[in-house]
C-alpha cells in the first residue's frame, strides 16, 4: 500500500517547502500549491489523501476554495485549515463546510504531525477539535498576568448558566468577552445574539424582547432569537424605564409571551449585559434599576481599561496588523521598537477600539516597512481632550511644564473635592503650607470656592 499523499496549500513559499520537508521525512508524498488555481489543477491530477488548506490567500481564500468543494460534492479527504488569527464567522463556517480540524500560525511541527496523523486514521470524519478550538480563536489576546487572570475567570463562568454583569469602560472589549464565553460553553452551538439597548425604545420594546405573533404569523423576539444560546444586551444603561420593566419582569418569571400571543414561553437563553463603569451611579441617580442589575449580576465581571495591562499593547499591535491585512487587505507594515514603546506609555482613553483604529490608519495612510514614532506622535497627538481624567490624558506629548501643570491640577482638584472644598484640610492633605497653597491653586485656575467653602 503506498504511503498517504498529502496536498499543501499556502500562499507563503517558505512554509510550503518547511510543510514539505517535515512530512517527507515521515514518508509521506507532499504536492505544494501556492493559491486557489494551483489547488484545483492538483486536485485535478491526482486524489488526495489529506490537505492541508490555508486560510488567507491572494486569489481565493481558503474558506471559499474549502466551499466549493464541499458544494460540489468534491471533499473526499479530510481538509485541515491553517489560519493565524481566525475569526468566529470564519471558524464556524469552515466547520461547518466539514474542515476536520484547525493548526494555528505559527506552526507547532508537533501538533501538525499530530494533526495530520489523526485526520488520515479518521479518514474524513470531522474531529470534535474543530469546535474546541473554537473558543482559542476568539479569546482576546494578551500575555500578562491581567489578562490570563482574565481568561480564566472567563473560562470558570462558561460552564455556568447564571446571567453575568459585565462592566467597564467603552472599548475595552466587553463583546470579546462574551462571546469567548459563549464559545467555551454548552450553548457554543447555538445563537449568540446581540440587543444593543440603543435601539430599544419604551414604544418598540415589548416587540423587540418578546416577539409578536397576529393572524398565525410570528416575529421572534430578542429572547427567542437567542433561544438556547446566548443573549448579549449590550449597554444595559441605555435602556429607557418602560423597556426596563418589561425586561425585569420577564427575568423575574423566567418566561415571557408574545404580543398578540396567549402562550407563556419559558426563557432558554443566558443572559449576559454590558454596562460602564458609572453604572453604579446610575442606579443612585434612579436611571437604573436596581433589581434589574441586581438579577443580572448572579456573576460580575470588570473588563479592565488598556492602560492597566499596557504591556500587551506590542502583541496587540501586532494581532491587528496581521488581522487588517488578511481581512481587508492592507500593506504590511510593522511597528518600530520606538514607536512600540511610545504606545506602551499611551494611555488609550478609547481602549483596544481606539488602538485598532490607530492600527488601520497607519496602514492606510503610511508608507515603507516600518511605523516610525514620528508617525505615531502624528496620530495620537490630539486624541485625548484635556477635560478627560488624568489617566487618560497623554501627558507624554506635553511639554515638561504643561505636563506638569496639567498633573498638578488634575491632581489638586480631586483631592480638593475629597477634602470638600475645605482649603485647610487640603493643605495638610498634600503637604503644603496654607497661602502656598492658595497662591498655587490660583496660578492653577482652580476654583476652590465653587467646591465648597473653607474651615
Amino acid at each position: 500500500m503506498s504511503n498517504p499523499h498529502v496536498l499543501v496549500v499556502d500562499d507563503e513559499a517558505d512554509i510550503r517547502a518547511l510543510i514539505k520537508d517535515i512530512l517527507a521525512d515521515e514518508s509521506y508524498g507532499v504536492t505544494v500549491a501556492a493559491n486557489a488555481a494551483e489547488a484545483r489543477q492538483a486536485r485535478a491530477a491526482r486524489k488526495f489523501d489529506l490537505i492541508l488548506l490555508d486560510i488567507w490567500m491572494p486569489d481565493t481564500d481558503g474558506i471559499t476554495l474549502l466551499r466549493e468543494w464541499s458544494e460540489g460534492g468534491e471533499l473526499n479527504c479530510p481538509v485541515v485549515i491553517m489560519s493565524g488569527h481566525g475569526t468566529v464567522d470564519t471558524a464556524v463556517e469552515a466547520t461547518r463546510l466539514g474542515a476536520f480540524d484547525f493548526v494555528e500560525k505559527p506552526l507547532s511541527l508537533a501538533k501538525l504531525l499530530r494533526t495530520v496523523e489523526a485526520a488520515l486514521e479518521s479518514a474524513g470524519k470531522q474531529s470534535k477539535a474543530a469546535r474546541n478550538l473554537l473558543p482559542s480563536l476568539l479569546a482576546p489576546v494578551g500575555r500578562s498576568a491581567l489578562m490570563q487572570g482574565l481568561r480564566e475567570r472567563v473560562q470558570q463562568y462558561a460552564r455556568h448558566d447564571g446571567s453575568v454583569l459585565m462592566s467597564g469602560e467603552p472599548g475595552t472589549g466587553r463583546g470579546a468577552f462574551a462571546r469567548y464565553m459563549h464559545g467555551l460553553s454548552r450553548r457554543a452551538d447555538e445563537p449568540l445574539t446581540t440587543l444593543t439597548a440603543a435601539s430599544i425604545t419604551d414604544a418598540n420594546c415589548e416587540e423587540q424582547l418578546l416577539g409578536s405573533e397576529h393572524g398565525g404569523e410570528v416575529i421572534a423576539g430578542a429572547f427567542e432569537r437567542a433561544s438556547g444560546g446566548t443573549l448579549v444586551i449590550d449597554e444595559l444603561s441605555d435602556l429607557g424605564p418602560e423597556a426596563q420593566k418589561v425586561l425585569f419582569g420577564v427575568l423575574e418569571s423566567g418566561a415571557y409571551t408574545r404580543i398578540g400571543g396567549t402562550r407563556p414561553i419559558k426563557i432558554n437563553a443566558r443572559i449576559v449585559a454590558t454596562v460602564g463603569t458609572e453604572y453604579e451611579a446610575r442606579i443612585v441617580a434612579g436611571e437604573l434599576r436596581r433589581d434589574l442589575v441586581s438579577h443580572l449580576s448572579e456573576l460580575s465581571l470588570r473588563v479592565p481599561p488598556l492602560r492597566e495591562y499596557a504591556e500587551d499593547v506590542p502583541e496587540l499591535l501586532t494581532y491587528y496588523v496581521d488581522k487588517l491585512v488578511d481581512s481587508e487587505g492592507l500593506t504590511f507594515r510593522r511597528f518600530s521598537v520606538a514607536a512600540q514603546n511610545r504606545l506602551r506609555n499611551y494611555p488609550w482613553p478609547d481602549n483596544v477600539r481606539e488602538l485598532k483604529n490607530l492600527v488601520r490608519r497607519l496602514l492606510l495612510t503610511g508608507s515603507g516597512d516600518d511605523i516610525s514614532l514620528e508617525e505615531v506622535e502624528s496620530e495620537i497627538s490630539s486624541a485625548a481632550p484635556v477635560d478627560e481624567p488624568l489617566v487618560k490624558q497623554d501627558l507624554l506629548a506635553l511639554p515638561l511644564r504643561e505636563a506638569r501643570e496639567q498633573f498638578e491640577r488634575t491632581y489638586l482638584q480631586q483631592q480638593l473635592v475629597l477634602c470638600g472644598g475645605k482649603v485647610g484640610q487640603l493643605a495638610k492633605r498634600v503637604g503644603m503650607e496654607r497661602t502656598h497653597l492658595y497662591r498655587k491653586l490660583r496660578s492653577l485656575g482652580v476654583d476652590f470656592k465653587s467646591v465648597g467653602s473653607d474651615d
